[in-house]
């Protein structure tokens, strides 16, 4: 297991595990390079999904134990996506990555509040709520806590439902 990466559990089903060429620095399989977070819904409650992410020295900030803000938000963003990613299936009755249309989303908006540095050494859990659907739109909030059990950052994630094409392994903009 690569530093950064907390890896495929048995008998964990990681909503990135199942999604088709995902190349994103945050969740992405397909990108050896990225974070590799890796979401799964919490067991005892719907509505919310957990993540875990074990930081590697390389995502530290300026203090050399503390984890960068940057990398906080592309944990909340990521994870915030990926849930409403998996919730759309959930609600369609399919599978995540079934050969039926890719149901993607995209980040619309997102806002973090950092409330304390959070510690490099130890994992970082989030959980990400959702609290409002629609066709097109998911509103999640996103709790950020680090390897002491303090809450280090809460964020709201708006996303978008965006056409199933941009799951194109070559991109969007093939005609540049």
């Amino acid at each position: 297991m690569r530093s950064g990466r907390t890896g495929k559990q048995s008998g964990d089903a990681f909503f990135q595990s199942l999604m088709r060429y995902n190349h994103c620095f945050g969740c992405g399989e397909d990108n050896p390079e990225g974070l590799g977070i890796r979401s799964r819904w919490d067991p005892t409650e719907s509505s919310v999904s957990v993540c875990e992410f074990i930081p590697a020295a390389h995502h530290s900030a300026y203090p050399p134990d503390v984890v960068n803000g940057g990398v906080i938000a592309s944990v909340i963003d990521c994870h915030a996506i990926c849930t409403a990613i998996a919730d759309a299936y959930r609600r369609a009755g399919r599978e995540i990555g079934d050969d039926g249309e890719t149901i993607l989303y995209a980040t619309g908006s997102l806002t973090v509040s950092y409330k304390a540095p959070a510690r490099l050494h130890g994992k970082l859990v989030a959980r990400a709520r959702i609290v409002e659907v629609s066709d097109r739109r998911t509103e999640l909030e996103v709790t950020v806590t680090d390897s002491s059990g303090q809450i280090t950052a809460e964020g709201t994630v708006t996303a978008v439902r965006v056409p199933g094409a941009w799951a194109n392994p070559s991109g969007i903009f093939t005609g540049d």
